[in-house]
């Protein structure tokens, strides 16, 4: 069983046991709610409208839109476009030895990310992740907290070999040496702390994309952070030549944790300027989104993972949704 340490906090992981919690709000209400009223099933959905080359598009309505669960045509209840309803964030850093060229530049630009997009409501907490998770600073709309989590983030190494690309060959399994528990902060952080929290919620990563010895699986991480309803980005903060013969092959597993969960893959490299133009098209997106409810028309609560397209009726755009949903009435 894994265990998040801090300082001020240990919780432990539950195997597989969360249940999504999907927001709630009366049928003829027009507006989002970040309430929750078991009596009525609302499903909410976050997302970004892209044009061809990947620019923003405002002013969209709810007549714009479609929405599909397994395919079927379902009614929207309430649209708006959102930016300024609370947001809830995790930063997680990772501090494994194959970032030890790019840490100082991910805790820079990661403490000007916040002054830029934390406002008076919104909260946030920060993990690091080596061969431990660390939840360094827990809920907080203090940014001079979040920033002093981030500097206490240090390289944390594997004793001996067992580094890609230093002699210590393939990434190994998880049932080999403990070296990069990506997958179980990313659990952590959706199961353990977003998982709590209600409306619009988003898991930034600061990583190579490598996991080495988490317990669990990137389906599991993937089926955390869908059922705590959050956006989760990944800023691939890679340097390359760390990894010598063993080669780099973070970006796949990545790509579909953030492909389902209605975020996306940004590379950066060891590039700073990169790091703090992909932040600020963060910030950007995450102060430009789209919100859409409506009342299942399947309404079995029975935990199964129901899929969920948006479709605009200009073609030439492209959304930027979370793929789908857990069916599920209560909170674990």
């Amino acid at each position: 069983m894994i265990q998040l340490r801090a300082s001020a906090l240990m919780f432990s992981l539950i195997f597989l046991t969360a249940t999504s919690y999907a927001q709630t709000a009366t049928p003829d209400q027009d507006q989002a709610t970040t309430t929750l009223n078991v009596s009525v099933n609302v499903v909410q959905l976050f997302f970004n409208v892209k044009d061809k080359k990947g620019g923003l598009i405002p002013g969209l309505t709810k007549n714009d839109f479609q929405v599909l669960e397994d395919g079927k045509p379902q009614t929207i209840k309430y649209f708006t476009a959102e930016s300024n309803l609370p947001l809830t964030l995790g930063l997680l850093i990772d501090a494994s030895g194959s970032q030890m060229r790019v840490l100082d530049l991910e805790k820079q630009a990661g403490g000007e990310f916040l002054s830029q997009v934390l406002r008076e409501k919104d909260m946030a907490f920060v993990i690091g992740f080596d061969v431990n998770v660390d939840l360094l600073q827990d809920f907080t709309n203090s940014v001079h907290a979040l920033k002093s989590a981030l500097n206490q983030v240090k390289i944390n190494a594997p004793p001996s070999g067992g580094i890609p690309g230093l002699g210590g060959g393939p990434v190994p399994t998880a049932n080999g040496p403990r070296g990069t528990l990506l997958y179980d902060a990313v659990y952590l952080a959706g199961h353990d702390e977003l998982a709590q929290q209600v409306g619009r919620k988003a898991m930034i990563l600061l990583t190579d994309g490598e996991d080495q010895g988490s317990q669990l699986k990137i389906k599991d991480a993937i089926e955390a952070a869908q059922k705590s309803d959050s956006i989760v980005y990944v800023l691939l903060c890679a340097d390359r030549g760390f990894y010598g013969f063993s080669g780099y092959s973070g970006a796949g597993e990545m790509k579909k944790l953030t492909q389902e969960t209605g975020g996306r893959v940004i590379e950066v490299g060891n590039n700073f300027d990169k790091l703090k133009t992909a932040f600020n098209q963060i910030a950007s997106e995450l102060r430009s989104q789209y919100n859409i409810g409506y009342s299942p028309t399947n309404t079995a609560r029975d935990g199964t993972y129901r899929k969920v397209e948006i479709r605009c009726n200009n073609k030439d755009y492209k959304i930027q949704a979370r793929s789908g949903y857990y069916a599920s009435g209560s909170r674990d």
